[in-house]
């Protein structure tokens, strides 16, 4: 999940975190960066199935066989 990054690194990480928002605000900006990337996900799927749907209506228009 976490390239390049190692167990120490993550815990310095969470270590500034807490340090710079506080323990109370990680729950928010947890869920909120949740809800990001829930977005970016959804986002990149609707890319992909529209991809696949030009790219099947293209083979239909010149007859290629899968």
């Amino acid at each position: 999940m976490f390239l390049f990054i190692g167990g120490s690194e993550i815990i310095i990480i969470l270590f500034f975190i807490v340090i710079f928002f506080g323990a109370n605000k990680i729950p928010s900006l947890a869920r909120s960066a949740g809800k990001i990337i829930r977005e970016i996900q959804d986002a990149s799927d609707d890319v992909r199935k529209e991809i696949q749907k030009n790219s099947s209506d293209i083979k239909d228009d010149f007859d290629i066989k899968k």
